[in-house]
């Protein structure tokens, strides 16, 4: 965690929230990693988007709080989300729930290849000298 970092929590379902957990894991990393990771996804289209997403009911909460650390340039752009979304989503703790929960709602096995293929490292290249072919073994007596 970089101490620039901004702590959010949000509301999710345990079935959204174990989902998560489950991601975290198969990715190898933590829940707030996921979690950016998510909003660098759905972000841009919810940002861009000329009719909102349909959120849940208002004083209809998830029955689990999940905190989170996000970097700063993307808990920014959470307020933006929420006054895009308003009045259904009143705070930038809603948004990141609407923004969470819409992502979450895929196809886990979908989630979980996005995951790899946002944090697939490039392999390595090709070894520049071809390896040098042993030598045979001459015995030092023979003629």
């Amino acid at each position: 965690m970089e101490s620039d970092e901004v702590m959010l929590a949000v509301r999710l379902t345990t079935a959204e929230r174990t989902l998560l957990r489950w991601l975290a894991r198969g990715h190898r990393g933590d829940v707030s990693e996921v979690v950016a990771d998510a909003l660098l996804d759905v972000l841009p289209a919810l940002l861009a988007q000329d009719v909102p997403p349909s959120a849940e009911p208002p004083g209809r909460a998830a029955p689990c709080a999940v905190t989170v650390w996000l970097p700063p340039e993307l808990a920014d752009l959470l307020p933006a989300l929420a006054a895009r979304l308003a009045p259904a989503v009143p705070s930038a703790c809603a948004a990141l729930g609407t923004a969470l929960r819409l992502w979450l709602r895929q196809d886990p096995a979908r989630l979980a290849a996005g995951l790899r293929a946002m944090h697939a490292r490039p392999s390595a290249p090709p070894h520049p000298h071809p390896r040098p072919l042993p030598r045979p073994h001459v015995h030092p007596f023979a003629a």
